[in-house]
Parts: structure tokens; sequence; C-alpha cells
């Protein structure tokens, strides 16, 4: 018999490494473009369409569409990683054709809907990868008679907002109170914003659904299943698809609402104040919200000195009298006068939130501009309130560290209502408060970098003691790649489940499910995107899914390309 002509390991290995050189250089000779044009091309039948909307490096445009929708300055330097495409589709077909081809040539794809993640990841990555922006599915259909709004992924909730406000004005929705954050990332992430207590998450009005999946496919709520419509109303879309609406059941809001803003420092007993806040926030009336935050900044009674400044910031879905009158019973600390509210209407209080100046229209909330700050964020619940010497020591810490703040949230009302596996979002009842960790900073360079988010981790640290336990919990809209990274090679699932148990508690393992289903090679991942069930993970899947591998197969691509320009134009 002949010899055996199978490759020894070290061959085979030396064949990956030298493609993954050669992967490089065609890469950059927009061998990848190519290869990536011409499938999108087939799908869409339109090579003038498709060139529209797919943007390479070497396009004039692809650094204002990039930089577009990037929202923390820390991710828009020149050693970010950039990706080699970006596709900016216009209507469905578009994007389902992108999922097909960026498989097919065996790319990484990242999904940005409004670029709001604190970490970045809708558009960067470690290895080659292809931006699907989705800001122009931005389609906004409201039936006010039905009470349903039909919302694309890349609207924005300020043209959600806007949009209801135009047809109603006693109707609203429930999100989040930036006006540039994008639906497609804050549904699918949960969703929450000041009538939580009153009418609960995003997500929970969520009615129906449309995704594309990894073989291309466009489904509806009928058509993937009761699982996968669970999966992604609180479980993070981009693991298992692109979503490209949400249909949403909108709520009642009345004609007249509150708003009011009550700041006190600990020269001014801001400490009773919070003790206070403490026993009110969570149990008062649901109709009331009343965000704290907490600034070190500084003294105006000793000079040259910090202390910390406690804010009460808050809606009430009702008029000024009724407030002032239930916190004059509840929470006399807060000292609410009736000349300090503002009444207005919900679209008003809106643009009070969203920080414009006072006669704004609302169709400044149409406006994408949006001006990138340096900034980090985490998060954590708190489940017990924190005693006077807690707090105290923690104005401490606040003062030594010297910038990083506090965003306080109140639970209670609708949110204790809802069991914990109606949806992947788990932090409902023994949630008093959600915490947000928040640092903005100016300085471009890398020890300020540095700097401040050692003074986030620092902090978050020191708050061990007052937080939630086993599992130590987080909000994965407030995402935070401190608490794990996954890398999706031998050990993705031990990976994935360090920092899943924190966003997902108890339905992680459910959502490990539906993912082994719906996309078994793992095709939709992100840095911390659910993992595969670990029954999947042989020797030949975890190649599958190795960045080794992508590699490979997107040098095999390129190096197919590179020949058929070459046997073109010989």
């Amino acid at each position: 018999m002949g010899k055996s002509t199978s490759l020894s390991p070290f061959y085979l290995y030396l064949i990956l490494i030298i493609l993954s050189q050669v992967s490089s250089f065609l890469a950059a000779d927009d061998s990848v473009y190519g290869s990536f044009f011409h499938c999108l091309t087939n799908h869409t039948n339109s090579s003038d369409q498709t060139s529209n909307i797919v943007f390479a490096q070497t396009n004039s445009s692809f650094s204002s569409v990039l930089r577009s929708y990037i929202r923390n300055a820390r991710f828009n330097t020149t050693s970010t990683p950039k990706p080699l495409i970006i596709v900016t589709p216009l209507q469905e077909s578009h994007v389902q054709g992108t999922v097909i081809c960026a498989k097919t040539i065996g790319i990484q794809m990242k999904i940005r809907s409004g670029g709001h993640d604190y970490e970045g990841i809708s558009y960067i990555s470690d290895e080659p990868f292809i931006i699907l922006d989705m800001f122009n599915l931005r389609k906004i259909t409201v039936d006010v008679q039905n009470e349903v709004a039909v919302i694309q992924a890349g609207a924005t909730l300020g043209e959600v907002y806007y949009s209801i406000w135009e047809k109603s004005k006693v109707h609203g929705f429930p999100a989040g109170v930036c006006p540039t954050v994008g639906v497609g990332g804050h549904l699918s992430g949960g969703g929450y914003g000041n009538m939580l207590r009153k009418h609960g998450l995003s997500v929970d009005h969520v009615i129906d659904a449309q995704i594309v999946d990894v073989n291309g496919r466009l489904l509806d709520k009928e058509s993937m299943g009761e699982d996968l419509f669970w999966a992604i109303r609180g479980g993070g879309g981009a693991s298992f698809g692109v979503i490209v609406s949400y249909t949403v059941k909108l709520v009642p809001v009345p004609e007249t609402v509150t708003v009011f803003r009550v700041g006190k420092t600990l020269e001014e007993n801001a400490t009773d104040l919070v003790l206070q806040w403490q026993q009110v926030a969570p149990h008062t009336d649901d109709r009331l919200f009343m965000r704290l935050l907490l600034q070190p900044v500084t003294s105006k009674v000793k000079k040259g000195q910090k202390t910390v400044r406690a804010s009460v910031v808050a809606l009430f879905l009702g008029g000024a009298d009724e407030v002032v009158t239930i916190l004059e019973k509840e929470f006399p600390l807060l000292g609410l006068k009736k000349e300090t509210c503002i009444e207005s209407s919900w679209i008003e209080s809106v643009i009070w939130w969203g920080d414009f100046d006072n006669g704004t229209r609302p169709n400044a909330l149409l406006d994408r501009n949006y001006s990138a700050k340096f900034l980090k964020r985490k998060s954590d619940y708190v489940q017990n309130p924190i005693s006077r010497d807690g707090l105290e020591g923690i104005w401490k810490k606040m003062i030594e560290l010297g910038k990083t703040g506090f965003v306080f949230n109140p639970y209670g009302g609708k949110m204790w209502e809802i069991p914990a596996d109606t949806t992947p979002f788990p932090h409902r009842a023994g949630n008093l408060f959600k915490i947000q960790y928040s640092v903005n900073w100016d300085d471009p360079s890398a020890e300020a970098t540095k700097n401040f988010t050692t003074q986030a981790s620092s902090l978050y640290s020191y708050m061990t003691p007052f937080v939630s336990k086993n599992p130590r919990s987080s909000y994965l809209n407030y995402r935070d790649l401190d608490i794990g990274i996954n890398d999706f090679a031998k050990n993705s699932y031990e990976q994935g489940e360090v920092y899943g148990a924190k966003y997902f508690n108890s339905n992680f393992d459910r959502l490990v499910k539906i993912k082994t289903a719906v996309d078994p090679e793992n095709f939709f991942r992100n840095e911390q995107s659910i993992p595969v069930s670990p029954r999947l993970q042989s020797a030949a899947e975890n190649l599958l899914q190795s960045s080794l591998f992508q590699k490979l197969v997107l040098s095999l691509t390129c190096l197919l390309a590179f020949l058929n320009n070459a046997m073109l134009y010989s």
C-alpha cells in the first residue's frame, strides 16, 4: 500500500498560520469586499443598490458612516479595530442577504442599531468583521385605535416618542430617557425608563417581532416559535439573529404629568435624605418614579474640599398638587414644594428628561446628532437598604476617588408583580433599586482612560457588601466587559456562565438551550453573547467556533476571489 497523504498536525498548523497572514494581505486588497459584494448582489438582484449600501474601508464615506453611531469616544481612536465592510440595509432582504453572505464567507458580523452599547461591542472586534448597521431601517407605524406601534430596529427612542405624540396626546411607551438610543438594542436587552414602576419594562409590552435567523429567514412571532420570541425580549437579540422590528402595545398617559428635581449636599443632610429615599422610592405610589443621582462635587461650604450631592429627579403621572401631598406625608425630608414642580404634557416631560433647553419643541427628539463622550458604566442591584454607616463609608470612597458617581433607579410597583422568568430579564421582586456606576471624562489619553475605569472598578469593589450576591447581578444594557468575556474556544460555556448568570440569573440555562437550537454553530456571537450548550462542543465544533478557523475560511474565500480576479484580467 502507498504512504498516507494526510498532513501532519505541524503542517496543518503551518498552513493555518500562512493562510491567516494571506487573509490580512488579501483583505487589504479588497478581496473580502469583492466576495461579499458579489454574494450580496446575487441575493438582492441589483448591483446598483448593493453599491449604495456596502462600504469598504477604501470608500470615502466609510469613516463618517462608522463614526456616526459611535457613542463612546473610547472606541473612536486610530487604534480601535475597524470593520472590513459596513452594510447599511434599506429593506429586509438586505439584512437577509448580509447574514447569508457573511456566513458564507466565514466572517464575523456585528449588529448596530443605535451604537449606545457602553463597551462598543456592536461595532468593534478583535477578529476580522463586518458591521450590519441598521440605522436606515427606522420606520415607525402607530395605530392609536388598537394602541399598537410597529417599530423597526434602527429607529431611536426619540423618534418613537415623537411618532406616538403625533398621533395621540394620551399615549406613550415605557422606555429610556436618552432619545438617541436605538430600539433594536434597547428592547432586546429589556429596556426601562421613568415609567417602569407603573408599566414595567419595554419588553413587557412587546407583542410581536421580526427577526432574521442564521439561515436568512425572516420570522415573526408565530414562525419563530415561543422560545425564540421569549429569548429576544431581554436576552439580547444579537445572540440569536438580527432584530428587524418590534410590535409593541402603547400605554396610557395622563394629559398632565409632573416633573421635578431637588438636590442636597452632605452639609444639607443628604445622608438622611438618601436613607429616607430608600424607604420611600420603591414603595410609594407606582405612578411616581424618583431617580436618585449621587455625585462627588466641590463643596460650597468647605472651600477646597469635596462633598457629595444627592439629587432626586422625578416623573409623576399626575398633577403637582397630588404628588406634593403624597411626598409631604411619605418623604418629608425631600421638602418638595409646588413651586419646584413643573406640570407638562407627557411629551414635554420626555424633552425635560432628555436635558433639552426649556421651550424646546418635540421635533428635537428626531435629532440623531450625539456628542460622544469618554465613559465607563457598571451596574448592581440592591436588595436591602444601605445603613447610615454604610452610606457614610460610600461617601468617603466617592470623595477619595473624585469623579465616579451613582444613579439609583427604584423598583417596586409593576416590577415586583411580574415573575422573574416571564422574560429573560430576571431582576424583578426582591430588588429595591438598581445602581448604575457612571464616570465621564474629556482627556483622550490612555492614562486618563486607565485612571477613570480604575476609579469605577474600585467603587464597584467597595460596594460588594451592599449589593446582590450569588450571583452579583448586572443589567445587560449597562454592558460591562469587566464581569467576563467569551473567546468561544474550549471553555466557552463556562466563560459565558460567568457573565450570563449575572445578567440573567436562573434564566441563563434556558437561553443557552434556545441558542443551541437556533444557532448551533454560533454564528451570531460577540464578547458577551449566549454560548451554545457544552454538549455540542466537540472538537470539531470547537474548531468551527474558533477565531483561527474563521480566519482560515476567510483566507480561503479571499484567495479564491483573488485567483478569480487574476484570471479575469490575465
